[in-house]
């Protein structure tokens, strides 16, 4: 199933060597360590926001991701030697996770965090349900349109399209970056292709996110919290989601990723003061059940 097989975005992937996470979070058990990374990744998309009046939204999209990249780099310290077939999935790679990055972060500008996680995870559930002619995945197709119906309603205190489309956008990006993640896994058999995809994707920000800063980018504050978003919304997670996927099954994993849509909105509300209509609970209720419905009742691969 696609939500177990790919690691999450818009936080972007980070792999730590084998060795390194079971010392720091062994003592976790697995279920709560998926939870904590799921908190984790929400707190850090909040703090991200914060720092939009300072920095802009492309501009905390670059501090992310290049502080992620120095980290990458640092550990895997990966050869710039490779062949051509590997530079074009990594370069591909790179400006996937980019694009991704970019396009939810502008949405995050727009619309409350709940409902730019839950417009977004729309892009790997359809490549999950795509080609599938059975009746079940047919409903949970069906819920996760109710639920976007539901977003996009008119009325009083409506979204903005722009940000719903910008969500969008994103989650299509999460689906080629799902699909060129398998790639990339057989490209390099360890975290040195992430990591080059990484600094591609930091090269790739950076001059756009500088314009959008200017020297607000350079504060201290805005590094420092920036550096927290990165550690929060990559470091902490995947150390975590690593150590997890080692002790329970993927289709487990995925069931529990499922959630991530409604503890975005209650993260937004919690930390932003983002309040939701009650018939947008409702749609991202809608969205969680069909990923969590779709991804354990998924068709084995061998059925």
């Amino acid at each position: 199933m696609v939500f177990a097989q790919v690691e999450r975005t818009p936080r972007g992937p980070l792999a730590w060597p084998a060795t390194a996470t079971p010392r720091l979070t062994g003592a976790i058990p697995p279920t709560a360590q998926v939870l904590l990374g799921i908190v984790s990744v929400q707190i850090g998309a909040a703090l991200a926001k914060h720092l939009f009046a300072t920095a802009g939204a492309t501009g905390v999209v670059a501090l992310r991701l290049v502080f992620a990249a120095a980290v990458l780099l640092l550990i895997w310290r990966p050869s710039l030697r490779v062949d051509r077939r590997t530079l074009t999935v990594v370069v591909g790679y790179g400006v996937v996770l980019a694009a991704m990055n970019t396009l939810f972060y502008l949405a995050l500008d727009r619309i409350p965090l709940g409902i730019a996680v839950t417009v977004e995870f729309l892009g790997p559930l359809t490549l999950a349900l795509a080609g599938s002619r059975r009746w079940l995945d047919a409903l949970w197709a069906l819920l996760a349109g109710a639920g976007v119906v539901l977003l996009a309603r008119g009325g009083e205190g409506d979204v903005s399209v722009v940000g719903l489309l910008l969500a969008l956008g994103a989650g299509l990006c999460w689906a080629g970056y799902i699909l060129l993640g398998a790639a990339l896994g057989r490209a390099s058999a360890d975290g040195t292709g992430l990591a080059l995809a990484m600094g591609v994707a930091g090269l790739v920000v950076l001059p756009i996110g500088a314009l959008d800063a200017g020297a607000g980018l350079l504060s201290p504050t805005v590094l420092l919290v920036g550096l927290g978003v990165a550690l929060m919304s990559s470091v902490i997670p995947y150390s975590l989601e690593l150590e997890a996927l080692r002790k329970i099954p993927p289709r487990v994993f995925g069931v529990l990723m499922s959630l991530e849509p409604a503890v975005a909105a209650i993260a937004g509300l919690v930390v932003l003061r983002e309040a939701l209509a009650p018939y947008q609970w409702v749609a991202i209720c809608c969205v969680v059940a069909a990923s969590a419905g779709a991804t354990r009742y998924a068709r084995s691969p061998d059925a």
